[in-house]
């Protein structure tokens, strides 16, 4: 089969297309054949390197949809035909997440990715897809749609009329503003695009805030919020943005801190979080469960993942180059 794998030359990330031998499923496993997959920030730091500590030669991407090819023994939970997704962490089924869950995330550290042609999976690893997806649009679930929907969902209990802000348009802040909307919340969306505006809009922003000309956008969301703040932040930034996070709260609300797209320094004065009674939550994607729970409202809601741009196979390092270059709105995907 093929496969991408990382090579180190000089220091510097890259991917690789090469042959592998066809894998097979082994008792309790089942064999996908990966029809898409698509691609969040977290791998392209994997490839490139500045996650650290993969192994040589992984396959990367934590994402992946298909069907299944064949079964090992003693499988119950699928028949082969069956379309579906692979979840992030194959080990995190319900409950809370625990320490050696976090080292079996496919795509990272020494579990192999989606990013080849046929994948090996314990059968408690997959989850049905909604029927009405597309294999591309069932890829983009894994990762940034499961992250959402635990961050505003399960941790935020989002309810109908409360303010969320959403931040950029990457994968994780528009499933955000899809899932808020389903959930009869207001949302306001963050961007430093003029030429985004009017998408988040069609999506349902009822407010769009251009964070290059107003970096205190904060004050923005106060003024937007009577001065009460907003009740839940998808922070993606980290520590470039939980400052304003903490400035934008309303007394008791939820910051999910998801991203780091900032960076990883910084200082956070903990006064904040003590004066607004703020949850400030870490989110690490999210369990299978979750995962099914999120499916079966987006199977109610017919709702469909915004996709930006579908690239070939062939194309995987131009599809990475192209989520460096954050001109992206929704996901992007790699199509098998």
């Amino acid at each position: 089969m093929k496969a991408y794998e990382i090579r180190n030359e000089g220091g510097a990330g890259r991917l690789a297309l090469v042959e592998r031998p066809q894998p097979t499923p082994g008792p309790g496993e089942v064999l996908i054949r990966v029809r898409a997959t698509s691609l969040n920030y977290r791998d392209l730091l994997t490839v490139r390197g500045s996650m650290g500590g993969a192994k040589p030669g992984l396959i990367p991407l934590s994402d992946g949809a298909g069907e299944i090819a064949e079964l090992g023994a003693g499988v119950s939970r699928v028949r082969a035909g069956d379309r579906v997704a692979a979840i992030f962490t194959p080990g995190w089924i319900s409950g809370r997440p625990r320490s050696r869950t976090a080292e079996s995330s496919l795509g990272g550290g020494s579990v192999d990715g989606m990013l080849r042609e046929y994948a090996v999976l314990p059968e408690s690893a997959v989850v049905h897809i909604p029927e009405h997806l597309s294999y591309e649009e069932a890829a983009t679930l894994p990762c940034a749609a499961v992250t959402a929907w635990n961050a505003l969902v399960t941790v935020g209990h989002v309810a109908a009329g409360q303010t969320v802000v959403v931040q950029g348009t990457g994968g994780v802040s528009i499933f955000g503003l899809q899932f808020a909307r389903l959930a009869g919340a207001r949302v306001i969306a963050t961007t430093g695009s003029e030429n985004k505006v009017a998408r988040l809009r069609e999506l349902g922003a009822a407010e769009v805030i251009n964070y290059k000309t107003t970096p205190d956008w904060d004050k923005r969301v106060m003024e937007l919020t009577g001065g009460e703040g907003a009740d839940h932040i998808l922070d993606v930034g980290g520590a470039g943005t939980l400052v304003h996070a903490l400035q934008a709260i309303a007394p008791g609300g939820f910051i999910t801190v998801i991203g780091l797209l900032t960076g990883m320094g910084g200082e956070i004065n903990p006064l904040g979080i003590l004066f607004r009674a703020a949850h400030v939550v870490g989110i690490r994607v999210g369990s299978r469960e979750m995962f099914e729970d999120m499916n079966r409202a987006i199977s109610v809601n017919g709702m469909r993942p915004i996709i930006d741009r579908v690239f070939q196979f062939d194309e995987a390092p131009a599809a990475l180059d192209y989520l460096a270059s954050g001109r992206h709105f929704g996901k992007v995907c790699i199509r098998l």
